[in-house]
């Protein structure tokens, strides 16, 4: 099998030639292996970040589950907005700050917050400027020069589909498990609920135009992304479930309609969101089923509660294994997880999250080779 047919075998319920292997590699390892500063990528586009990603999928050799490198945006969803221009306003040798401005009357209207990006790892999004000792209007700033353009929307997925080729699945976002992201935002929704289920019942219908924008494309993506990173961090589970289950539920159904798979990306505590997911949407993939400290999951009961229901995606340690483990402790803990969740297939081990920039590429291909062998059914 090709790791395309590996995939999608799994993802439809059927058993594949052996376990279905795709190590989160994210964009730190993809940034590092083109042996520039990280700034390149993401700020200069130079590579961008999907191609960096597609060739440490081919250097590795994995099934790739590519889950939201491509940004589709549709102008008359009001996606795109050419008013607000990023400028550099601070920068050395190991990081480059920008902010955004935008003309308003005779004077300029400056963004919140600013991006850090650095030469060594990913940028930072939405800071104050006073946490990095800048005024919240800069003294001086330069116009950005030399960042690469390239194909965008529906051109953008058929160039990146072409490039995945039989290495796996490219993967849209639209809709989202996380409303709640930040302290503010906490205290703030105590104080108003009605604003953000109001917020709530907007995204449910922004969403929905999405979804069928997408839908239309002569050129579709292979699944939708509908997750976010720490969705039960700053949502408690009840919050989550008055604020973000509506419209993951909502999104999963048209998905289900289109026949289209949904997966859900969300690191830290997991296990109260993905009994949700199982009982009451008609998601198709959960990952990274984190163990401690970083979360709370325990792969082999997730897989007896809730293996016929999804596909569980995960969860070897990026840390105490991927990181700092020998390759044995690799091998053994790909093969326990491999025990605890491949019977019946709906299985694809992964890691827990993201792994690091300086993950051993030896651990990597250890992990990739248990999968091949001791995962075979």
């Amino acid at each position: 099998m090709t790791s395309r047919e590996r995939l999608l075998t799994v993802i439809n319920g059927g058993i594949p030639d052996h376990v279905p292997v795709a190590p989160d590699t994210s964009n730190m390892i993809p940034a590092r292996m083109t042996g520039k500063p990280f700034w390149d990528l993401y700020l200069y586009q130079d590579p961008p970040l999907w191609k960096a990603y597609l060739d440490c999928v081919k250097h590795f050799g994995f099934d790739s589950l590519m889950d939201g490198y491509v940004g589709i945006a549709f102008e008359e969803l009001g996606e795109i907005n050419n008013d607000w221009v990023e400028t550099i306003v601070f920068k050395n040798d190991d990081r480059i700050i920008t902010q955004k401005h935008r003309k308003a009357l005779n004077a300029y209207e400056w963004s919140k917050h600013v991006t850090v990006y650095y030469r060594d790892n990913p940028p930072n999004w939405d800071v104050k400027p006073s946490t990095v000792r800048l005024p919240d209007i800069p003294d001086r700033f330069e116009l950005i020069n030399g960042i690469r353009s390239g194909p965008q929307g529906e051109a953008l997925l058929k160039m990146v589909k072409d490039e995945m080729g039989d290495h796996g699945l490219v993967g849209v976002s639209c809709g989202t498990s996380l409303l709640i992201s930040d302290e503010d935002s906490i205290y703030d929704y105590y104080d108003n609920p009605e604003k953000y289920l109001k917020k709530r019942d907007k995204l449910i219908d922004y969403y929905t135009k999405r979804f069928k924008k997408l839908m239309s494309l002569e050129c579709k993506p292979d699944f939708i992304c509908t997750g976010g990173s720490g969705s039960l961090i700053f949502q408690s589970p009840a919050v989550f479930r008055e604020l973000a289950l509506p419209i993951v539920k909502h999104v999963t159904a048209l998905c289900k309609e289109a026949g289209i798979p949904s997966h859900i990306h969300s690191c830290g505590p997991e296990t109260a969101l993905i009994k949700m997911a199982a009982e009451e949407t008609d998601l198709t993939i959960i990952d990274p089923l984190e163990v401690s400290p970083m979360g709370d999951c325990n792969l082999k009961e997730l897989k007896q509660l809730y293996g016929d229901k999804l596909v569980l995606k995960g969860n070897l340690h990026t840390t105490d294994v991927m990181l700092l483990g020998s390759v044995q402790d690799v091998k053994d803990a790909s093969m326990r997880a491999i025990d605890d969740a491949a019977e019946g297939g709906k299985f694809i081990l992964s890691t827990g999250d993201q792994c690091g920039r300086d993950v051993p590429d030896e651990n990597i291909f250890a992990m990739i080779e248990t999968a091949k062998t001791y995962g075979k059914y």
